[in-house]
């Protein structure tokens, strides 16, 4: 019988101070950057490499969070040289371009560059009109709608560098040296397409990005590029493949939040999680509702202006996987916006003919 996981366990107990670095391995350091947002921080790594040092992800594209990280690198016995990015989200590699410009080479999936650099170039003064028809037809609030359209979206250009063609690419299966060290490469899906896990050959050191986070769980959402995706299937399918890899005694470096071990552990929850939200909302949905009024079952806070976007992507994609498990009905009323209902309950009909595109 398999012994039972180990509880999570942080061995450091508070994050480094801003512009500090900390040791966590021979040869690796712990930094963060500020981010202007509820969730204010991202760690990032140095590893120490023959001829200077490899950076993995970078923070914002931001006059604060430049200076912090020449501040950082000001610390360092050498250059970086090569930027390891685990996906493609502004956070993380948001001055990767930068960097690339004074000389680094940048290492990612190919849909990490490629979606990077096509969003640089998408800035939009307000939002798309397939934006705004997403939202409506998937039941956003009439009211934040009505703000929303007139407003500037988030845009990449606004935080993330323009990305100077050319990258290495890696991909599921890949090994690669940094730092010294030999990593595996293994792809997560859900939050961020083709995700890049690295797990050292023969140690205990795994770079985790946002597929492998301690006390929290990464955003999982949809959006109008793709409105009928199932992130929460891939994403749960990822916990699944990468379950195996996880031991008790590695050490995990995520994106957010504290090193920590107990990755056995960690994998269970990650995939729980989702597991628990989805019956919620299954139940939540005994009633025919709108997407815009699902958000009690999944999040445990009030939803807030300022949040409101990622709990609506993400309540979405929970709809999404629920109806395209079979569970749900998803019916558009006269004005085409969707009304969802638990099958078993009612009229079990699904007039919407685009299901199983």
């Amino acid at each position: 019988m398999k012994d039972a996981p180990i509880g999570i366990r942080y061995p450091w107990e508070t994050p480094p101070d801003e512009s500090v670095l900390v040791e966590v391995a021979q040869g690796v350091l712990w930094a963060r950057l500020p981010l202007p947002m509820a969730l204010d921080h991202v760690n990032v790594y140095f590893l120490r490499e023959p001829n200077g040092w490899a950076l993995m992800d970078t923070g914002f594209d931001t006059k604060r969070a430049r200076a912090i990280l020449e501040g950082l690198m000001a610390q360092l016995d050498g250059p970086v040289t090569r930027v390891f990015v685990t996906h493609y989200h502004p956070d993380h590699i948001g001055l990767a371009g930068w960097l690339m410009a004074r000389g680094a080479e940048l290492i990612c999936t190919r849909t990490s560059y490629v979606t990077a650099r096509m969003l640089t170039l998408d800035a939009q003064d307000v939002p798309a009109p397939e934006t705004l028809e997403f939202w409506r037809v998937n039941g956003m609030d009439p009211e934040v709608l009505a703000q929303r359209t007139t407003e500037r979206p988030f845009n990449f250009a606004d935080c993330v560098h323009p990305l100077p063609l050319g990258f290495t690419r890696v991909d599921e299966g890949d090994r690669i040296t940094l730092g010294g060290r030999d990593w595996d490469v293994a792809l997560g899906q859900g939050h961020a397409a083709d995700h890049a896990v690295l797990y050292e050959v023969d140690g205990p050191l795994v770079l985790g990005g946002d597929q492998l986070l301690p006390s929290i769980s990464p955003n999982i959402g949809v959006y109008a590029t793709e409105p009928e995706a199932d992130p929460v299937g891939e994403w749960l399918d990822a916990c699944i493949r990468l379950a195996p890899r996880a031991r008790d005694d590695q050490l995990v470096l995520p994106g957010h939040k504290l090193p920590f071990t107990g990755l056995p552990l960690r994998m269970a929850q990650l995939a729980q999680n989702h597991h628990g939200a989805l019956d919620r909302l299954l139940d939540h949905l005994q009633t025919p509702r709108l997407g815009g009024e699902c958000f009690a079952p999944l999040f445990k806070r009030k939803i807030t202006s300022g949040i409101y976007g990622l709990a609506f992507v993400e309540t979405i994609a929970h709809l999404n996987h629920l109806w395209k498990r079979g569970d749900i009905t998803r019916t558009p009323q006269a004005d085409g916006v969707y009304v969802w209902q638990a099958k078993g309950n009612g009229d079990e009909r699904d007039t919407d003919n685009s299901r199983g595109a």
